[in-house]
């Protein structure tokens, strides 16, 4: 059975098979604002998609960060840095790609169990 969270007519926000939660790509809430606030905004939203799912942040499997411009890594790992659990850092990897809004500066896919 697959359980879906926030389900719409193009997708869900999250995705429950096999005690795994499937969470779609996470998007900051202030367009235009700097990388660090953006990063903190998906955090919280992943958070608060993980809660929903009966899972929290040190059980994630997984993350796939998307950077629109790498030059923000640093910016984006201190904000990531400052939230990730000590000792339950998920396996990540960070990409650079064009997103769907050029306003958003990053955008995160994480996968955990639940």
């Amino acid at each position: 059975m697959i359980e879906r969270i926030d389900a719409g007519n193009r997708m869900s926000e999250a995705c429950i098979h096999g005690g795994i939660a499937y969470l779609a790509g996470q998007i900051p809430i202030t367009p235009g604002a700097d990388i660090e606030t953006q990063t903190r905004e998906v955090l919280q939203e992943i958070d608060e998609l993980l809660a929903k799912c009966g899972s929290d942040k040190t059980r994630i499997l997984r993350a796939q960060i998307y950077l629109a411009d790498i030059a923000d890594f640093d910016g984006m790992n201190r904000a990531w840095d400052a939230w990730v659990a000590a000792g339950e850092a998920p396996a990540r990897a960070t990409v650079e790609a064009r997103l769907a809004n050029p306003e958003w500066k990053v955008e995160i896919v994480v996968t955990a169990v639940v």
